[in-house]
């Protein structure tokens, strides 16, 4: 967090990150979590919380998921709260990152479990215009980069990059080995069974 009295121009530099869509709309923030440069199919989710679901919800693979609501990252990650052993999302979009979280049950920020997982962010955009473009225009592909900030290269980059439609995406979301032996001992269908009544 850079405060006021300590404010460096060159820092912003180093924090700006861009989204590019291939209709050749660009966004202008900061980064949080790693840095580099990903594609993906840009859309948006509208829930108010559960983002660390979202993020490892397996159905998101390839997508450069987009928060409507406007703060993200209060209640910091959790080992518990998790769809998948790992996020899923090619990159993530939010009008304001929180970095100061609270919650008894967090681990650590959201911004240091996406910097460890190798998942780009970007916050400070005008989510809303977003959120109209997508739902007016449909899902789009969009390039999300800390690295190139040239908006002309970044919207090639975005026209050029894969389809969704087509992409063999199981493969890569499919566990390697069972994580979970299913018995009819684990699973009560019923409290009656349970107690052996019918």
């Amino acid at each position: 967090m850079i405060l006021w009295y300590d404010f460096q121009p060159e820092l912003l530099l180093l924090m700006r990150a861009k989204l590019a869509l291939e209709n050749g709309t660009v966004f202008t923030g900061e980064h949080f979590g790693a840095e580099g440069e990903i594609s993906g199919e840009v859309c948006f989710n509208t829930s108010i919380t559960g983002y660390q679901e979202i993020l490892t919800d397996p159905s998101y693979a390839g997508q450069i998921v987009t928060m409507t609501y406007t703060q993200i990252g209060n209640y910091g990650v959790n080992s518990d709260d998790v769809e998948s052993a790992k996020p899923q999302v090619s990159g993530f979009v939010v009008k304001e990152y929180f970095d100061f979280h609270s919650n008894w049950r967090a681990n650590m920020s959201l911004g240091e479990w996406l910097k460890q997982h190798n998942i780009i962010a970007i916050q400070g955009i005008d989510t809303r215009m977003l959120t109209k473009i997508l739902r007016s225009q449909g899902a789009m592909r969009g390039i999300l980069s800390t690295k190139d900030l040239n908006d002309e290269s970044l919207v090639k980059k975005a026209k050029s990059s894969p389809e969704m439609m087509g992409l063999d995406l199981a493969k890569d979301v499919t566990t390697k080995k069972e994580s979970l032996e299913f018995s009819r001992q684990n699973f009560i269908c019923s409290p009656y069974e349970e107690r052996g009544e019918e």
